[in-house]
């Protein structure tokens, strides 16, 4: 069982940069936890095991020393997964995570999911459906091809995803385009030295102390890779634009462990402070599309002559060429339009939709950002070679496809299963679930405790 996730996270590994061996692994728990038609299981404990070696891989780099065991197990790497979900406020209450109209719609000639969770996106399905309520929505729905409204959806400014095979997608220009990209894309082509501030090359106790992170990431798959970074002691600073609204339900698990500020980077002010705080991070971490950053002036030639050292590292929802390339997307959309929740279908023998039991794209793609960190950050440190990582949702997704699919299904497991632990929050006390994976002799630890956006200055180093 140990060599069959070890198989997993050695193609992730290799993915994430140089080659190099795995360090020392191992792994414990069930082979399955997730019931699925795909191996969500393994996926999960790979993506973890990746993202903590590459942190005891730079820990031994930066203190010259032999890499720390790392031990996962597949319960709790399956926990972190579903952690949003497991998150249990102790005597207050947390939002529903979705809107009310978000969901799987009958269309007149098949499925079709709205994406509803921020206002704008709700405000764009309304205006093309002319409908206010989840009722009106699926009346409204029922009078559309899916394809068609997913189209019409999109160019209001909108998030939509209609249900297609895996061979339509692959037959799709944008599955075509997307096909062939790889799991993770590294390029470290510049030689450069080490930012002014910053303590990467020094001894630490805790893996990436004295690493500053500038958190440009929204809702799950970079906040779960930048909040991974902040467990091993790096310090993040997530940056908003002025009153931006997250999804609330998500904010309590993804800002565990970071700063966060405003900054309008529209404003001669707000420029400013972000090329400030630019010039003296390690790394850069985007979840934006794919051309947002290069719109506001900042394209990676104008990043790197702000930071040479500048690591740079960038997500989006369904990959970097191709028609869709800045489509807007989220996880349960791509697993709409790549051909999961149509597999999911066939397999059950259902006439709906059957999406993964996590939210897996998102998960995979936050651990898959944070082991890419870990590698880059020590290839800067053994070579002075810095890097561009970009990775996204649909290169994840083909991954999970190329996975054999397992034999069997486990019950699902009930929530004794899971085991929680108590943490603080700014909305109060909750249970929440560990860290996933443990690196010997350097334990993961949120030292700031989780709350709403932009509540901190725009500077490093805060306590």
């Amino acid at each position: 069982m140990t060599d069959d996730f070890t198989r997993i996270t050695e193609r992730i590994w290799d993915a994430a940069g140089d080659s190099a061996g795995l360090g020392k692994l191992t792994v414990s728990g069930p082979r399955q936890v997730l019931p699925s038609v795909f191996d969500v299981t393994g996926l999960a404990v790979a993506s973890v095991a990746a993202a903590t070696l590459a942190a005891a891989e730079f820990h031994a780099a930066r203190n010259r020393m032999p890499p720390s065991q790392v031990t996962v197990d597949s319960r709790a790497a399956s926990a972190a997964f579903a952690c949003e979900a497991l998150f249990t406020p102790v005597g207050w209450t947390l939002p529903d995570i979705w809107d009310p109209i978000a969901g799987n719609y009958q269309a007149q000639d098949g499925w079709i999911r709205l994406h509803t969770n921020y206002a704008y996106h709700r405000a764009a399905a309304e205006k093309v459906l002319g409908a206010a309520d989840r009722e009106s929505v699926r009346a409204a729905v029922r009078d559309w091809k899916a394809d068609e409204l997913e189209a019409a959806i999109v160019a209001a400014g909108g998030c939509a995803a209609a249900m297609h095979s895996r061979q339509d997608w692959l037959a799709s220009p944008q599955g075509a385009a997307a096909a062939g990209a790889p799991l993770l894309d590294v390029t470290a082509p510049a030689e450069g030295s080490t930012a002014s501030g910053s303590t990467a090359s020094g001894e630490a106790a805790a893996p990436y102390a004295g690493i500053r992170v500038l958190d440009l990431t929204r809702v799950i798959a970079g906040p779960v890779g930048t909040r991974f970074l902040a467990g091993y002691g790096a310090d993040v600073l997530r940056v908003d634009p002025p009153g931006f609204a997250e999804v609330p339900a998500c904010l309590p698990e993804t800002t565990a462990g970071k700063h966060a500020t405003f900054l309008g980077l529209t404003t001669p002010a707000g420029r400013s402070a972000f090329e400030r705080l630019l010039a003296t991070a390690d790394v850069l971490v985007t979840g934006l599309r794919a051309d947002a950053l290069g719109k506001l002036g900042y394209g990676e030639p104008a990043l790197r002559t702000l930071n040479p050292s500048l690591i740079l590292v960038s997500h989006n929802a369904y990959g970097w060429s191709g028609p869709w390339r800045d489509r807007r997307g989220f996880d349960s959309l791509v697993q709409m339009s790549c051909g999961i929740a149509e597999a999911g279908a066939q397999a059950a023998g259902s006439d709906k939709p059957v999406p993964l039991p996590v939210q897996a794209l998102d998960h995979a793609t936050g651990y898959l950002l944070a082991a890419a960190v870990g590698r880059a950050l020590t290839r800067r440190l053994t070579t002075a070679r810095t890097s561009s990582v970009r990775a996204s949702l649909i290169g994840t997704a083909s991954f999970l496809w190329s996975l054999p699919r397992p034999q069997g299904q486990p019950s699902p497991p009930g929530p004794a299963g899971f085991p929680l632990e108590d943490a603080s929050t700014a909305w109060g006390p909750a249970r929440r679930v560990p860290p996933p994976g443990q690196i010997a002799g350097a334990p993961a630890r949120w030292s700031v405790d989780a709350g709403p956006l932009g509540r901190h200055a725009p500077a490093w180093g805060q306590g």
